[in-house]
């Protein structure tokens, strides 16, 4: 029989992972632009930043990161640094009318390798691995477990974002008003880079 625990503990966490958000937002516009083996390799790389999060936490790292000032300024710094220039990514594509939908295509290379580095980058991570493990702590299964089931979870949410944000009418959409959802992406990108520098941490 699932322990409870277990189960809050991972709906905890598919709640934290799958509210639109950053990553949310970068697999959804990376798949209506450049469809969906880009999109799709994006949210690989998230899922494998986010399950690098789960492993760092449950080897106590997540912790300390969290708490520690220098650590935690480090990660701000290069994960507010990350969402600041897809922000400038996303507003350069706004700005240019005359561009192509396909000359701004991402190959799912480069689409992995933003994914990865926008979830490690993201301290803000650590803290919902620590909620969920924290829920999850009294639970018969082991914390490992924890971390496997909320990674595959992980791996599920942003295929499901990928895979509907691609489809044709999610694109067709985007070729229509591409300036206008590049300009609201850059400007959320911006808005979370920004929170992301200024944020204090855990209270």
């Amino acid at each position: 029989m699932i322990d409870g625990a277990l189960i809050t503990a991972v709906l905890a966490f598919v709640v934290a992972a799958g509210t639109p958000g950053p990553a949310t937002l970068a697999v959804a516009g990376t798949s209506m632009a450049s469809g969906r083996r880009a999109g799709l390799a994006m949210g690989t790389g998230l899922a494998i930043g986010l399950a690098a999060w789960g492993v760092a936490v449950g080897f106590g790292f997540g912790a300390l990161v969290a708490q520690s000032p220098i650590f935690l300024t480090a990660f701000k710094i290069i994960g507010g640094g990350y969402l600041l220039y897809l922000a400038w990514l996303s507003g350069r594509a706004a700005l240019r009318p005359g561009a192509s939908i396909e000359a701004e295509v991402l190959s799912a290379t480069r689409s992995f390798r933003r994914g990865l580095i926008l979830n490690l980058g993201n301290p803000k991570a650590a803290l919902a691995w620590i909620a969920a493990l924290a829920l999850g702590a009294g639970c018969a299964q082991a914390s490992w477990g924890i971390v496997g089931v909320c990674a595959l979870a992980g791996v599920l949410i942003y295929a499901a974002y990928a895979m509907v944000f691609s489809l044709a009418t999610m694109q067709a959409g985007y070729a229509r008003f591409r300036r206008w959802i590049e300009g609201v992406t850059a400007a959320l990108f911006a808005f979370a880079g920004l929170r992301l520098l200024t944020w204090r941490g855990a209270a």
